[in-house]
């Protein structure tokens, strides 16, 4: 029996092809190790986002090629797509396989040619059952997205706008419902495009309403990130949907900058007075609910006014969570042609935003210390004897506690809040409490 290793790098596109990789070797014979040194063939599933996760995938294939030459090496995922010359210069024996392809992965490692290259379009049709990690699965429900941002190599690895058929998803949830899964992530490129491929048109909020009334059983729903323009088109009627107990209140739509001028040169479909606008809409309906986005700071047209254009949004908007990249440098892009930002400056400025971030979501987070809430335990925490819940708006919180506990739901209240999670404790048994861990 042949041993696989995959290492995987990047979001959760990219775990969702390596789960799909995992998946089809082992119902295949092929046995999974931990360890590199024990494999016949080494999968290492790539990301292209960033330059510094692209130096530390080259650095780890020099590392592979060095170490475990003799094995079989398979560069999948994004990097593997947008950049296949760069992968061939440092691993030329290495087979490449695009993320479209994950599910032909039985072909590569049976194929005698080492070198064989595996493109095409993702087969929709067909959805292999994500692993259960913990209570937890996330599926990818489309791929791709109909933009076609300044800063994004991702376009070219993940290409054009794929979404899975809805009887697809539906089966593969209900499966996953059946086997004791409690939270279920929907994840994509822009999730709020979903749909927009299929003639005649079958939208986000429509998948969401059949899955709320075809699936049985005790789940959460978390919607992954949605671009600002695409949510616009559907929000009313998916603030609806939200009103479902089954749905984590919980919005990820990224605004990238503060000015409208960064905007336009970004290729962004939208402006701050629209995005302010969507913000307001949610936060009217779900003042409680975790709102969180994504800005670039450093973008090749980012002069001092457009910056602080966007320090005053963050403290307008008082974001529950901002994820803050420094703009990277990426090949084939629009962005790499124009005048770059001094390293220098950019580093100064996400200093200065990151600061502000900070101190408004420690804010925040304080608000929920002394209060009691009902918790949905999902997973393992990153320190021993500890477990990690979801409150009704998705915050994170460590509790105190062993893997019994994972899938049941209990009245915990927040003692702690930290800039990573909020830190709690089940509420103390007692003979007049003894139902305070619900199921």
């Amino acid at each position: 029996m042949k041993k696989y290793y995959i290492e995987t790098f990047g979001c959760a596109l990219s775990k969702f092809d390596s789960s799909t990789m995992d998946s089809i070797l082992s119902q295949n014979g092929y046995e999974k190790t931990e360890y590199p040194d024990n494999a016949d063939i080494i999968i290492v599933n790539t990301c292209a986002v960033r330059l510094d996760t692209e130096a530390k995938i080259i650095k780890r294939l020099n590392e592979i090629k060095k170490s475990y030459g003799n094995a079989r090496l398979i560069v999948s995922g994004c990097l593997a797509k947008a950049r296949p010359s760069l992968i061939n210069k440092v691993v030329p024996n290495a087979s490449l396989v695009s993320p479209q392809n994950s599910t032909k992965i039985l072909d590569v490692v049976k194929s005698e040619n080492r070198s064989i290259l595996i493109e095409g379009d993702r087969n929709t049709d067909f959805l292999p059952t994500p692993p259960i990690e913990d209570s937890i699965a996330t599926i990818m429900v489309e791929e791709g997205c109909v933009d076609n941002c300044s800063f994004c190599i991702t376009k070219l690895a993940r290409q054009t706008l794929k979404s899975y058929k809805p009887r697809v998803i539906l089966d593969t949830i209900q499966k996953l419902v059946d086997k004791g899964v409690k939270e279920i992530r929907l994840t994509g490129q822009d999730i709020a495009a979903y749909g927009l491929d299929f003639n005649p048109k079958f939208r986000l909020d429509d998948l969401i309403k059949i899955i709320l009334d075809k699936v049985k059983g005790e789940y959460r729903i978390r919607i992954g990130m949605m671009t600002p323009d695409k949510s616009m088109e559907i929000i009313d009627k998916l603030l609806e949907l939200y009103e479902d107990e089954r749905i984590f209140k919980f919005f990820h739509i990224p605004v990238q900058s503060g000015d409208n001028n960064m905007l336009k040169i970004m290729n962004r479909n939208y402006s701050i007075e629209e995005y302010k606008y969507l913000h307001n809409k949610i936060k009217s309906k779900y003042p409680d609910s975790l709102f969180a986005t994504d800005i670039i700071v450093g973008h090749p047209g980012e002069d001092e006014e457009a910056f602080q254009n966007t320090v005053k949004l963050v403290k307008e908007l008082k974001f529950e969570r901002v994820y803050l990249a420094q703009y990277s440098i990426r090949p084939r892009t629009k962005a790499a042609s124009m005048n770059q930002i001094p390293e220098v400056i950019k580093k100064k400025r996400s200093l200065v935003l990151n600061k502000l971030i900070k101190e408004i979501e420690e804010k925040i987070y304080e608000k929920y210390v002394g209060k009691t809430y009902k918790v949905l335990i999902t997973s393992h925490g990153f320190r021993e004897n500890y477990v990690v819940g979801r409150l009704n708006n998705y915050f994170p919180v460590a509790i105190k506690g062993g893997k019994e506990l994972i899938g049941k739901t209990a009245m915990v209240k927040v003692n702690k809040a930290t800039y990573f999670d909020l830190r709690g404790e089940i509420v103390d048994k007692s003979k007049d409490n003894e139902d305070l861990i619900l199921n």
